[in-house]
């Protein structure tokens, strides 16, 4: 194998193995919920958000024939919605989660309705479907500023994730450098713009 295939593959499992450590780390808010059979500082809304960005990523990798975004979205969409049932299983106000959840399963629909029926044109709907993934993704990678406000403002850590906060740095590398080495628009220009706020996340 030539050394630019061994590259390409050291990548790709790279995004793979990065990603989905990223994405395991909801398995100890899952045990949590198990263990106390109740939500309490479990937050909802990221497992909703993640799994339909995961999703629309998948989308995007069927259509360009991405193995590497085909796997990891695929076993993402299935570990978030199993945080999901499991919120659902131990939350004891189940009406807002199901709205939450109904509310973006109907946007996704609508999204998929939009790129598979309206835009025949192939190439048309991988850039559309590309564009629109990047936005959602960054906007969900943003929302952590929230919880960085909160620590400057308290002096205290106790909001963020360590173990969360490499995944997503090391996870963030990994896509830019992925994104770049396929000269992918939608990957490379986030990717490479992400690690240096995750970079401020554990400072």
């Amino acid at each position: 194998m030539e050394a630019g295939g061994v590259a390409d593959s050291l990548l790709s499992g790279a995004c793979v193995v990065f990603t989905l450590g990223m994405f395991s780390t909801g398995l100890s808010d899952l045990r949590h919920m198990q263990m106390t059979r109740s939500v309490d500082s479990v937050q909802f809304l990221p497992f909703l958000t993640t799994d339909v960005n995961n999703l629309g990523w998948l989308s995007y990798g069927v259509l360009k024939g991405d193995g590497t975004l085909i796997i990891v979205n695929a076993l993402g969409a299935m570990l978030q919605t199993l945080y999901i049932v499991a919120y659902l299983r131990y939350c004891p106000q189940k009406r807002g989660v199901l709205l939450q959840t109904a509310t973006l399963l109907g946007v996704l629909f609508l999204g998929y309705g939009y790129f598979w029926l309206l835009i025949p044109d192939v190439e048309a709907r991988l850039q559309q479907l590309g564009l629109f993934c990047s936005v959602f993704t960054i906007s969900m990678y943003l929302s952590p500023l929230a919880d960085l406000a909160k620590v400057i403002q308290t002096k205290s850590t106790h909001r963020l994730s360590f173990s969360l906060t490499i995944a997503t740095l090391l996870s963030s590398a990994s896509w830019s450098l992925y994104g770049f080495r396929l000269s992918d628009p939608y990957i490379t220009p986030f990717y490479r713009r992400c690690p240096t706020f995750q970079e401020s996340l554990p400072a």
